[in-house]
């Protein structure tokens, strides 16, 4: 048998940067349909920010989580992990 991954409490902050990135997916191991966006990203902002964000993204035609994925990958490009 494969062992398991050890539980960390909720919201409990890993030991260890590398450690937490290269931690398996288990959204992935649990529904094999699931899309290549399992992590989620908690960010805090201010109710008037969150609701400029939600009304941009109503007037682009899309959802939230599509136009911030967009705008990450825009100010993040891969480039193989080189520092800017």
């Amino acid at each position: 048998m494969t062992a398991r991954a050890p539980k960390r409490g909720f919201a409990s902050r890993p030991g260890d940067a590398d450690s937490w990135v290269k931690a398996p997916d288990v959204t992935a191991a649990r529904d094999p349909d699931a899309q290549s966006y399992t992590a989620r990203l908690t960010l805090d902002v201010t109710p008037e920010l969150r609701g400029r964000i939600k009304v941009t993204a109503f007037r682009r035609g899309v959802t939230v989580a599509d136009m911030l994925r967009a705008m990450l990958l825009r100010e993040f490009p891969e480039d193989g992990g080189g520092a800017a």
